[in-house]
């Protein structure tokens, strides 16, 4: 409902990927809910992109104690094992409760449910549909959306969260037309996704810029391991404009291979037991470590092959990849792919409770927007799994919450109106930066660091922050908010990076030696907000 021109509901989720939407539809039911999207509901995000699959432990051998050990072991033992568990026990149940929703999931001869095998695993765990698992998940979350009554407002940008007397209370947004909308909730979750596209090359939709790290940080919210950025092993090289898109997990689960230019089997050399089944960190470095010492492919990355197995395999099990890559010139059947790291997922995120409460009242997280699941490095399968368990989490504590009918104070506002009124008498472009700061965070922040690389962006960073951005239309204003926050969450990785002072999963410093591995290390959680930043220290296991 409307009221003096602010939106006011109980809960208000803010992304509409598949972690809020299960939020949404979960927070529903305790009282009047709005989601919204800053594209279009369900089409922006990860969630629709995800082409591997969701991990549950449902086949006989397996256990929830199994995949809460290979999950530990593949984040290099920086998770929180809390939250973990949560993840582990309930994934089997939001899984069938999918079914139950329509969801159609593929099925052995036998009618057991498929799970492929994915990196990090001991026992087959991922299940999928085909090679479009996110698609499936989305289009049923949306149908059981349409049959509630949350409201849904598209094409919205939030620009920052609302606070009175300590708590969220709210937000501000940009309709479509680029005028200012306000929301009063009595919760708010935040389900934005990451923040991938800080990075020149990246698998991420256009929206995933970190505007909930952004967000929750300026509202004083305490964010963990947000040095913690996953860059996937394989993402497409060839042609330009497909640079990064995502060559999904499953190619190398049903037994793709790669190969360097010499056509040597190169994950021999880095993890003979697991080979291309090893954890994302692992592979990408060794793929990135093969392209700098000059085995690269004629574009600068490495081979990925599935030449080998039987043409009816590749169009059953991987009907996306095999459509992708025919568009751009490319039969998999028949030819080798090439392929190279690229910017993926964010560990790091919100620091939340096992209920999603963030460390400001009012406020909670779920999806890649909050840290702590997947520690140093997630594994495949793993966040698709997430979004249902920890969005149905979050909505069902948000909708929890009391109904406190705190007012937004709208003198806030104005804050927001002069800023527009300064985007217009700007005087550089907003794609200028953005441009900038992905080739200097992937120059300087990206799969291997060092303090005089990490130092040397952070000065750059900031320099690209206190740029004046120009809004050319009214219609641009949510443009310039969204590169600030691009530049704001880039520094709050390179700090982070900077206090860890360690190489740990997807976090790798060439200038530091140490003497301990993963799982000895001395540290814990680095954390940062406005009001303090450090490294938690670690009780190393006897």
């Amino acid at each position: 409902m409307r009221a003096d021109d602010t939106v006011e509901c109980h809960v208000l989720v803010i992304g509409s990927g598949g972690a809020g939407v299960r939020a949404a539809i979960e927070a529903e039911k305790h009282g009047d809910t709005v989601l919204v999207s800053k594209s279009l509901a369900g089409k922006g995000g990860c969630t629709p992109m995800a082409e591997g699959g969701y991990n549950a432990a449902l086949r006989e051998g397996d256990s929830c104690v199994l995949h809460k050990e290979d999950t530990i072991r593949g984040g290099a033992y920086l998770n929180n094992p809390e939250l973990v568990d949560i993840l582990v026990n309930e994934a089997p149940e939001r899984f069938l409760e999918l079914v139950r929703w329509g969801a159609v999931f593929d099925r052995t001869e036998e009618g057991e449910w498929a799970q492929r095998s994915f990196g990090g695993q001991r026992i087959p765990r991922t299940c999928y549909a085909g090679d479009r698992t996110g698609h499936e998940m989305m289009m049923t979350l949306l149908e059981r959306l349409r049959a509630s009554n949350v409201s849904v407002l598209q094409e919205v940008s939030i620009i920052d969260l609302l606070k009175r007397e300590g708590r969220v209370v709210g937000a501000v947004a940009l309709d479509r037309n680029g005028e200012l909308t306000a929301f009063q909730a009595d919760a708010t979750i935040l389900a934005t996704g990451g923040a991938a596209r800080i990075y020149d090359i990246s698998t991420n939709s256009a929206t995933g810029t970190g505007d909930g790290f952004a967000m929750g940080y300026r509202a004083g919210a305490e964010l963990i391991d947000m040095e913690m950025v996953q860059f996937h092993p394989t993402g497409a090289v060839y042609p330009y404009d497909a640079r990064g898109r995502l060559v999904t997990e499953a190619v190398r689960g049903e037994g793709g291979i790669l190969l360097n230019s010499k056509g040597e089997r190169f994950m021999e050399r880095y993890d003979p037991e697991r080979m291309e089944l090893s954890t994302r960190d692992v592979v990408a470095r060794s793929i990135a470590r093969e392209i700098a010492e000059g085995r690269a492919t004629p574009h600068y990355g490495v081979y990925l092959d599935v030449t080998h197995l039987s043409p009816e395999k590749i169009e059953e099990k991987l009907p996306m990849m095999l459509e992708q890559f025919l568009a751009f010139g490319t039969d998999i059947r028949k030819e080798k792919m090439e392929v190279a790291p690229s910017a993926h997922h964010f560990m790091g995120g919100l620091r939340i409770t096992p209920r999603c409460e963030t460390t400001v009242p009012g406020l909670y997280a779920c999806g890649e927007a909050a840290g702590g699941v997947h520690g140093a490095n997630r594994l495949g399968g793993n966040s698709l799994a997430e979004t249902q368990v920890f969005g149905r989490r979050a909505g069902d504590t948000a909708g929890r919450a009391p109904s406190r009918g705190t007012r937004i104070d709208t003198r806030q506002l104005e804050n927001y109106r002069r800023k527009l009124d300064e985007f217009h008498s700007g005087g550089v472009n907003p794609v200028t930066v953005v441009k900038k700061l992905q080739e200097a965070m992937w120059n300087g922040a990206g799969i291997t660091r060092n303090v005089h690389d990490l130092e040397r962006t952070l000065v750059d960073v900031e320099k690209l922050a206190k740029k004046k951005l120009l809004a050319q239309t009214p219609m641009n204003r949510a443009e310039c908010f969204t590169v600030q926050n691009m530049c704001l969450v880039a520094s709050l990785v390179i700090r982070s990076a900077l206090l860890r002072g360690e190489s740990r999963g997807a976090h790798v410093r060439t200038d530091i030696f140490q003497s301990w591995d993963a799982a000895n290390s001395p540290y814990g959680h680095t954390y940062i907000s406005i009001h303090h930043a450090g490294i938690e220290e670690r009780k190393v296991p006897a």
